[in-house]
């Protein structure tokens, strides 16, 4: 296994690789997560732009909701606090 430099070891001025949240899945860390209410739903999109971790997907060519991304998803409930209809609701992870 190759040993990876400390923070102290790096040259000064090195160029290190930048970080993908791609790379890791943080979804379960959650122990809530949003469930949506498609019938209540009038696609404004404030949850897709509120959403910190880019969890919501939106179908593009029909300019509508589409899904959560449960893997990026971390359930801070920001989604469900800033819907103005209340389309989105927080369950506990284990909840259907």
């Amino acid at each position: 296994m190759e040993k990876k430099l400390t923070w102290k070891e790096l040259p000064v001025g090195d160029i290190l690789e930048g970080g993908s949240s791609l790379n890791f899945k943080t979804g379960n860390w959650r122990s809530k997560k949003p469930v949506h209410i498609p019938e209540k739903c009038i696609n404004c999109f404030i949850c897709w732009i509120s959403c910190p971790d880019d969890a919501i997907v939106v179908d593009s060519e029909k300019g509508k909701w589409s899904h959560f991304n449960y893997d990026y998803c971390k359930g801070c409930g920001i989604c469900a606090y800033e819907c103005p209809k209340k389309a989105i609701e927080m369950k506990d992870e284990g909840e259907k």
